[in-house]
Protein backbone atom coordinates (compact mmCIF):
# COMPACT_ATOMS: atom_id res chain seq x y z
CA UNK A 1 0.00 0.00 0.00
CA UNK A 2 2.90 2.55 1.09
CA UNK A 3 6.11 2.64 -1.57
CA UNK A 4 8.84 -0.15 -0.66
CA UNK A 5 11.26 2.45 -1.76
CA UNK A 6 10.48 4.93 0.81
CA UNK A 7 11.35 4.60 4.54
CA UNK A 8 9.22 7.16 7.02
CA UNK A 9 8.65 8.56 10.37
CA UNK A 10 5.84 7.67 12.87
CA UNK A 11 4.66 11.36 12.42
CA UNK A 12 4.11 10.29 8.45
CA UNK A 13 6.82 11.84 6.71
CA UNK A 14 8.55 9.64 4.37
CA UNK A 15 12.00 10.33 2.97
CA UNK A 16 13.42 8.86 -0.37
CA UNK A 17 17.36 7.71 -0.58
CA UNK A 18 19.67 7.59 -4.30
CA UNK A 19 23.11 7.82 -2.54
CA UNK A 20 23.61 10.76 -0.76
CA UNK A 21 20.34 12.68 -2.25
CA UNK A 22 17.68 12.36 0.00
CA UNK A 23 13.99 13.31 -0.85
CA UNK A 24 11.08 14.17 2.26
CA UNK A 25 7.37 14.60 1.68
CA UNK A 26 4.22 12.91 3.49
CA UNK A 27 2.50 9.92 2.99
CA UNK A 28 -0.84 9.47 1.63
CA UNK A 29 -2.38 8.61 4.90
CA UNK A 30 -0.93 12.09 6.05
CA UNK A 31 -2.77 13.52 3.25
CA UNK A 32 -6.09 11.75 4.20
CA UNK A 33 -5.76 13.03 7.95
CA UNK A 34 -4.66 16.75 6.52
CA UNK A 35 -7.78 17.32 3.69
CA UNK A 36 -7.23 20.11 2.66
CA UNK A 37 -3.65 21.16 2.53
CA UNK A 38 -3.51 25.42 2.33
CA UNK A 39 -0.06 26.64 2.35
CA UNK A 40 3.15 25.04 2.86
CA UNK A 41 6.45 26.94 4.93
CA UNK A 42 9.70 24.82 3.74
CA UNK A 43 13.19 25.86 4.57
CA UNK A 44 15.58 27.69 2.02
CA UNK A 45 17.94 25.78 -0.31
CA UNK A 46 21.46 25.64 2.02
CA UNK A 47 19.63 25.21 5.17
CA UNK A 48 20.88 22.72 7.47
CA UNK A 49 17.73 20.40 9.06
CA UNK A 50 18.45 17.99 11.55
CA UNK A 51 16.74 14.11 12.06
CA UNK A 52 13.65 14.48 13.93
CA UNK A 53 13.78 18.50 13.95
CA UNK A 54 10.88 20.40 12.33
CA UNK A 55 11.69 21.39 8.93
CA UNK A 56 8.38 23.28 8.15
CA UNK A 57 5.20 23.44 8.27
CA UNK A 58 1.78 22.48 6.38
CA UNK A 59 -1.48 24.57 6.94
CA UNK A 60 -4.91 23.01 5.88
CA UNK A 61 -8.02 24.53 6.53
CA UNK A 62 -8.50 23.16 9.65
CA UNK A 63 -5.07 22.89 11.18
CA UNK A 64 -1.50 23.52 10.99
CA UNK A 65 0.80 20.50 11.32
CA UNK A 66 5.00 20.42 11.67
CA UNK A 67 6.75 18.55 9.40
CA UNK A 68 9.72 16.65 10.92
CA UNK A 69 12.63 15.39 9.20
CA UNK A 70 13.56 11.86 8.87
CA UNK A 71 17.07 12.89 8.42
CA UNK A 72 19.63 15.26 9.00
CA UNK A 73 21.53 16.78 5.72
CA UNK A 74 21.66 20.72 4.02
CA UNK A 75 18.99 21.31 1.77
CA UNK A 76 19.92 21.57 -1.51
CA UNK A 77 16.47 22.22 -3.85
CA UNK A 78 12.65 23.10 -2.47
CA UNK A 79 9.80 22.19 -4.38
CA UNK A 80 8.72 25.57 -5.35
CA UNK A 81 5.60 24.68 -7.43
CA UNK A 82 4.17 24.18 -4.05
CA UNK A 83 3.73 27.40 -3.31
CA UNK A 84 1.48 28.44 -5.95
CA UNK A 85 -0.03 24.74 -5.78
CA UNK A 86 -0.13 23.41 -2.49
CA UNK A 87 -2.95 20.66 -3.04
CA UNK A 88 -0.26 18.94 -5.07
CA UNK A 89 0.67 17.25 -1.97
CA UNK A 90 -2.57 15.90 -1.74
CA UNK A 91 -2.97 14.67 -5.34
CA UNK A 92 0.76 13.02 -5.52
CA UNK A 93 2.53 13.01 -2.16
CA UNK A 94 4.90 10.46 -3.46
CA UNK A 95 5.74 12.28 -6.98
CA UNK A 96 5.00 15.29 -7.94
CA UNK A 97 4.20 16.46 -3.91
CA UNK A 98 7.85 15.97 -2.61
CA UNK A 99 8.71 18.95 -0.05
CA UNK A 100 12.75 19.43 0.21
CA UNK A 101 15.42 17.19 -1.33
CA UNK A 102 18.82 17.20 0.81
CA UNK A 103 22.50 16.34 0.51
CA UNK A 104 22.92 13.00 3.50
CA UNK A 105 25.07 13.92 6.34
CA UNK A 106 24.52 11.02 8.17
CA UNK A 107 23.17 7.90 6.39
CA UNK A 108 23.40 5.90 9.25
CA UNK A 109 20.43 7.69 10.76
CA UNK A 110 18.05 5.91 8.12
CA UNK A 111 18.73 2.75 9.86
CA UNK A 112 16.43 3.89 12.30
CA UNK A 113 13.53 4.52 10.58
CA UNK A 114 10.43 1.96 9.20
CA UNK A 115 10.23 0.40 5.82
CA UNK A 116 6.44 0.64 4.04
CA UNK A 117 5.63 -2.89 6.38
CA UNK A 118 6.63 -1.44 9.31
CA UNK A 119 4.61 1.83 8.50
CA UNK A 120 1.98 -0.17 7.69
CA UNK A 121 1.80 -2.11 10.64
CA UNK A 122 2.33 0.87 12.40
CA UNK A 123 -0.81 2.56 11.32
CA UNK A 124 -2.63 -0.86 12.22
CA UNK A 125 -2.04 -1.55 15.44
CA UNK A 126 -2.25 2.49 15.78
CA UNK A 127 -6.07 2.02 14.82
CA UNK A 128 -5.46 3.94 11.59
CA UNK A 129 -4.67 1.76 9.10
CA UNK A 130 -6.57 0.78 6.34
Amino acid sequence: MYPTDLKYLKSHEWVKVDGKAATLGISSFAVEQVKDIIFLELPKVGAEIKAGAQFGSLESVKAVFELNSPVSGKVTAVNEALAAAPDTVSKSPYADGWMVKLELSDPGELNGLMDSAAYEAFLKAEGAGH
